[in-house]
């Protein structure tokens, strides 16, 4: 009796885990511009930074050599949808100051990496992809909604395939909510890599039991081992993205791969 108890609550669990963890499965037509194909990451830039990260010439580079990109959209304090990757300035512009106090005129003012290129509104980054696939990744800031809401906008009227991705759960659940149509991930990695979240949230989110709102189509997680719910995941039938490949042996057991310093194939499947 005890024995089969304690199996029926084994099962219990097993399928609550399942539940929590499933994703929506893609349909062909939202998976087909992005499987197989390896996709630069924060576009084609340089690690001594004369290309910087996110500027317009590192996607230029990557749209004329073929390559899909990922990239990284965040709000100015005047509700400018810019790329931009870090919340803090320091790092790139040399400004310790948050990207959401300066207005997009103030940022204007500033240059990356101390090059001659400025941090470009996500509109003059379409502009120079020439209909390449993307892959947008939503930053959390001080109005997520607005962020979502005027991203997929502008995303709506580039002539290229799209994606959408975010750390946030609720970010993604936004998508699944307004614009179901548009292929979705949630990123994630590793609970000691999530020194953001506390403790239970870095469990919950490396674990993937956010999806029980988002029902990601992909998931984007760090290269490394994976909790067995996100094998689950993806036996379920999420994609997988795997970030950030340095050489091609992700390709292997991946839909999509985003690199940087290296140069992959085009595609790989």
């Amino acid at each position: 009796m005890k024995k089969r108890k304690l199996l029926t609550l084994m099962a219990a669990a097993a399928g609550v885990t399942a539940y929590l963890v499933a994703p929506e499965r893609p349909t062909l037509e939202k998976a087909e511009p992005f499987y197989g194909r390896n996709f630069a990451h924060r576009g084609l830039y340089t690690k001594d930074g004369v290309t910087p990260e996110n500027s317009l010439p590192a996607f230029r580079a990557a749209a004329k050599m073929g390559y899909g990109v990922e990239l990284d959209v965040r709000l100015s304090k005047d509700n400018k949808v810019i790329v931009f990757h870090d919340e803090n300035l320091k790092r790139l512009c040399g400004v310790d100051k948050y990207v959401e106090s300066l207005t997009y005129e103030e940022l204007s003012g500033l240059y990356l990496c101390g090059t001659e290129y400025k941090i470009p509104l996500l509109t003059e980054v379409l502009s120079e992809l020439d209909g390449a696939p993307v892959i947008v990744e939503v930053k959390r800031g001080h109005n997520n909604k607005l962020l979502c809401a005027m991203t997929m906008g502008i995303m709506r009227k580039y002539k290229g395939p799209f994606c959408v991705e975010s750390f946030d759960p609720f970010i993604v659940t936004w998508f699944k909510n307004h614009a179901p149509d548009v292929l979705r991930g949630q990123l994630s990695k590793q609970r000691k890599e999530l020194k953001e979240l506390d403790t239970f949230m870095g469990f919950v989110l490396s674990r993937l039991l956010t999806n029980v709102s988002a029902r990601p189509n992909f998931i984007a997680y760090r290269i490394g081992k994976k909790p067995l719910t996100v094998k689950l995941c993806e036996k379920m039938g999420a994609m997988k993205f795997a970030w950030t490949a340095r050489d091609s042996s992700e390709e292997a057991d991946s839909d999509a791969v985003i690199f940087e310093h290296f140069l992959p194939n085009v595609r790989f499947k």
